[in-house]
């Protein structure tokens, strides 16, 4: 389905849990989050119910995320649920990699597409101060479990951050130079924590590496869902992937919609406006009505983000506390939670 601006939508992530077995300090606060109830959350049927709704309108490709998806039990029986419906060509699985290697035999066999690993540096020490805790090694064997499964693709998806040395990013980088891995850096999202973290942009890393690797070529072709923009360094047998929302704003191209664990249909990262599917579905709804309210908030997706111009830090989350929303001048309500409680 198209929007109102003649977007193709087709892409839907699909939050299964707010819940993680990591606290990455740019995702959610060390703490934790307030955690919902397990009857609030949608069940695998709701989940699959809303999937074939979709595929209904054009949604052909979902990606499930959580929090960590792979803490949420069963999760491969829910991924063969979505991956045998019609119109469904495409199920993939964003994941920090610490439950992957028990898991990935039953996820290939379920139908598992791709997965994309989160590691933000190859360091040990500074993955657990990252992390608040993680094992970097039980990641890496996730990655290497992965890897055994020729038609699997795999990429590992790195958030740069202010004060992490430019050798982490080069020894990231080179994962991809003798096998078949994407290596992808991805700006800081300005949601939640992230916010008062800063940005470390895409041109950034890419002139690390360039000094290293030297000049890379740029990929033509589709690799994925989503907006990064590959190159190939040089002798690599993997590509390097970009992903610069907030220096390149690539909105006029964005192509998905979110489903968020607790049953909000979000049309963008960055504002609170969505559909409530879950109390359509638990009040009785019918799939017309499902489908009518997927649609109306598809058509009305926001025309792009204001991550590079939003308000100070400070300002946000004063306004947050003070009035539970905070809204744009056009009236969209600025997102509020943490990126684990949207959907990752």
């Amino acid at each position: 389905m198209r929007d109102r601006i003649g977007r193709t939508i087709e892409y839907m992530r699909v939050s299964v849990t707010d819940r993680c077995n990591l606290r990455c300090i740019y995702c959610m606060p060390e703490g934790g989050v307030p955690r919902v109830s397990h009857s609030d959350i949608l069940t695998f049927d709701e989940i699959t119910r809303i999937c074939r709704i979709g595929s209904d309108i054009g949604i052909s490709r979902i990606k499930l995320t959580g929090g960590e998806p792979l803490v949420r039990r069963g999760l491969p029986a829910l991924l063969r649920m979505i991956r045998d419906l019609p119109g469904i060509e495409q199920v993939t699985l964003t994941t920090n990699g610490i439950l992957l290697k028990e898991n990935i035999n039953e996820l290939v066999s379920s139908g598992l597409d791709a997965v994309n690993i989160s590691i933000d540096t190859p360091d040990a020490g500074r993955y657990k101060e990252i992390t608040r805790g993680g094992g970097l090694s039980r990641a890496l064997e996730g990655m290497e479990a992965a890897l055994s499964f020729p038609g699997l693709q795999v990429k590992i998806n790195c958030v740069p951050m202010q004060g992490v040395p430019a050798d982490d990013y080069i020894c990231l980088a080179r994962m991809s130079e003798k096998r078949n891995v994407d290596v992808r850096f991805i700006e800081m999202m300005p949601i939640g924590p992230g916010k008062r973290l800063g940005v470390v942009r895409g041109g950034q890393i890419y002139s690390m590496l360039k000094d290293v690797f030297g000049e890379a070529s740029v990929c033509t072709g589709r690799f994925g869902n989503g907006p990064a923009v590959y190159v190939r360094f040089p002798g690599f047998q993997g590509k390097t992937g970009f992903i610069d929302a907030v220096s390149h704003q690539f909105c006029g191209t964005c192509n998905r919609i979110r489903l968020t664990s607790e049953g909000r249909l979000k049309p963008c990262l960055q504002y609170g406006d969505g559909a409530d599917l879950r109390r359509l579905l638990r009040n009785g709804a019918d799939d017309e009505r499902i489908r009518d309210e997927m649609r109306r908030t598809i058509y009305g997706k926001p025309d792009c983000h204001r991550f590079a111009d939003s308000i100070s830090a400070d300002a946000y989350f004063s306004r947050a506390a003070q009035q539970n929303i905070c809204r744009t001048e056009d009236g969209h309500i600025y997102e509020t939670k943490d990126m684990s409680q949207i959907g990752g």
